[in-house]
């Protein structure tokens, strides 16, 4: 019995060749050889194996060349560039960049709605810290109100406007401006306090200093574009005193962009720190995301995302034509599916000799042409989104698709209807005030749905995959020496019934 010992020691510390070892001690004491014992042993030798084949496994699916590299300094500690800054950022930054996105929402909306009511050019000077306060006493307002009272909106379109509707209009662009101060505050001192405590990654910091950037950008564009509405040269002698349509477009271009920055931005933290999580979720879920059969629709989603864009684009050249407030039916214009060719294409645009800027000029001022142009490009989005739900529906999309990117598609289809239906019912009803600002909300819902179903379809990045892959060799590493001692204890009471 004292080589049988010996040989049930061995076992222990050799697990993979612990069911030989033992079939040769028991033939050695001249034991019959036991059924149930192999089968237990082949058992917990494959248990053992487990883990590492899955990591090898796991590892060979994410060999692309960023991933590994992102692996190797990863595991390294990083490099002395970036060591400073920690792998994965705050859990708190992404609530907070999803905070400033809803709150760049809002005022996106409120801007329509300042420009809807015509409270645009009521504030006639830009003082970025003085202006922050309203005027304080009746002298104080009654200076605001001669400024505006020398701009050309109040001497041609409200020449008997008194003092009490002033202020409602001033109201409104004060707020505006306000709340977009509000924006710069609370999304800078947040960036400085993050990246100063290494609460964010080198990249997400670099991101941060954008959008800040930006914010600022944005204010200064948005004076830019209020200024163009204060002096006669910069539209028709006679004409609706407006503020430039491009200036308008520009601006509006600039607060989505900064809004859908900072959302993709916080998905991105929010969706690392879930897949951190649950590593082995996480291995299913990025193997579902590289199925070939993804690609198409990846890319038909990013194409129909730019469309959208420029949609909500060509509304804002719209809007600061008041291009709404004509052709009032659908789907006709006039007569027609289209006003007539002269109408579109009329000289009175063009501002040169041999009339090489006739179409494009028509294209963005002529307000029959630009509104044309609003419906083929809100016609054609609508249809590429009836176009890019019948496509996840096939066969083999249908089949790889992830869950949530089904349900961001449905969603997707269901904003588009929404948006159509307003967007008719506000030509129709000649542009009230809650359907227009419905609609340009629904506008930018809609692109909303666009960027959450790309962001759903697209691999997160090398360095968060590396990290997944770190996890789940520390989960098979943890989990190692409890299989193997439970493999022991198995050894024993075998052993012991044998004996």
């Amino acid at each position: 019995m004292a080589f049988f010992h010996i040989g049930l020691r061995r076992a222990g510390v050799h697990l993979p060749r612990a069911s030989a070892t033992f079939a040769t001690c028991l033939r050695t004491q001249g034991f019959p050889r036991p059924a149930a014992p192999s089968r237990v042993l082949q058992q917990l030798a494959r248990t053992l194996r487990t883990p590492r084949t899955a990591c090898r496994s796991y590892a060979t699916d994410t060999a692309s060349g960023k991933v590994a590299s992102a692996a190797a300094e990863a595991s390294s500690g990083g490099s002395a560039k970036s060591s400073s800054f920690p792998e994965t950022n705050s859990k708190a930054v992404g609530y907070w960049l999803m905070g400033s996105a809803v709150s760049v929402f809002g005022i996106i909306i409120f801007g329509g709605l300042t420009r809807l009511t015509e409270s645009g050019l009521s504030i006639t000077e830009w003082k970025p810290v003085t202006g922050s306060l309203p005027p304080m006493s009746d002298a104080d307002w009654q200076s605001e109100f001669d400024k505006y009272r020398a701009s050309p909106e109040y001497k041609l379109i409200n020449p008997h406007m008194d003092l009490a509707e002033f202020k409602k209009i001033y109201f409104m662009e004060w707020f505006h401006r306000v709340w977009g101060r509000f924006i710069g505050l609370t999304f800078v001192i947040p960036t400085v306090y993050f990246v100063a405590r290494r609460r964010v990654t080198a990249r997400m910091a670099v991101n941060l200093c954008g959008i800040s950037a930006l914010i600022g950008f944005q204010g200064f564009i948005g004076w830019w574009m209020v200024k163009s509405g204060l002096k006669d040269d910069l539209f028709a002698p006679g004409s609706h005193p407006r503020v430039s349509q491009y200036r308008l477009t520009a601006h509006l271009a600039t607060a989505v962009v900064c809004y859908g920055w900072m959302l993709l931005s916080g998905l991105s933290v929010l969706r690392a720190h879930r897949l951190l999580s649950s590593p082995e979720a996480a291995r299913t879920a990025l193997q579902e995301l590289r199925h070939p059969a993804l690609k198409a629709l990846r890319r038909s989603v990013a194409g129909l995302t730019l469309l959208i864009f420029t949609t909500l684009l060509s509304g804002a050249l719209v809007a600061g034509l008041d291009a709404g407030l004509i052709y009032n039916e659908f789907p006709k214009m006039g007569l027609g599916y289209a006003p007539p060719k002269s109408e579109l294409l009329d000289p009175f645009y063009s501002r040169r000799e041999d009339r090489s800027d006739l179409v494009w000029r028509n294209m963005l001022e002529n307000p029959s042409l630009v509104q044309l142009d609003h419906r083929i490009l809100a016609v054609t989005t609508f249809t590429a989104v009836l176009a890019l739900v019948a496509f996840s529906r096939t066969g083999r999309v249908r089949a790889a698709m992830p869950r949530n990117v089904a349900k961001a598609t449905t969603g997707l289809l269901h904003l588009a209807l929404v948006q159509v239906t307003l967007g008719i019912t506000t030509l129709i009803y000649l542009v009230p005030i809650p359907l227009a600002a419905a609609h340009q909300a629904g506008a930018l819902a809609l692109l909303t749905g666009a960027l959450l179903a790309g962001h759903r379809l697209r691999l997160p990045g090398a360095r968060t995959q590396a990290l997944v892959q770190r996890a789940l060799e520390r989960n098979a590493s943890a989990l190692r020496p409890n299989v193997e001692a439970a493999s022991q204890k198995a050894l024993r009471n075998v052993a012991n019934k044998s004996a």
